[in-house]
C-alpha cells in the first residue's frame, strides 16, 4: 500500500488534548494522524481511489474530531466503533475493510 506522503494530513503535527485509554489500558494522546491513516488505507484496500481516499478519511477525521470535542478520556474500542458508523456512511466496503483489519494483523 502506498499512502500519498503529499497530502495534508502527512505534515502537520496535530494532536488534542484528549487522552485515549488503549486495550491494554495504557493512555496516549489523540491524534488524529492516526484516524486519518487508518481510514484512508481502508478506502484504498476497498479501491475506491486516491482521491476519494483522500476525501472520505478527511471527511471521517473531521466527524470524530467532533465526536470526541467535549470528552477528556475515550476508549479506543468506543473510537474504532465510531469509525466504523462513519465510514458506514460514506463507503461500506471501506467500513468493513476497517473494521475486519483488526482480526488479520
Amino acid at each position: 500500500m502506498v499512502i500519498n506522503i503529499n497530502s495534508k494530513w502527512n505534515n502537520k503535527l496535530r494532536i488534542m488534548a484528549k487522552h485515549i485509554v488503549k486495550r491494554k489500558g495504557h493512555e496516549e494522546h489523540f491524534d488524529e494522524r492516526k484516524v486519518y491513516a487508518s481510514c484512508f488505507a481502508a478506502c484504498m484496500n476497498a479501491q475506491v481511489g486516491a482521491k476519494k481516499a483522500e476525501q472520505c478519511a478527511d471527511k471521517a477525521t473531521k466527524e470524530i474530531k467532533r465526536w470526541m470535542k467535549n470528552k477528556k478520556e475515550v476508549a479506543s474500542d468506543q473510537i474504532f466503533k465510531q469509525i466504523i458508523a462513519v465510514l458506514k456512511k460514506q463507503n461500506k466496503e471501506a467500513a468493513f475493510m476497517y473494521e475486519f483489519h483488526r482480526d488479520i494483523n
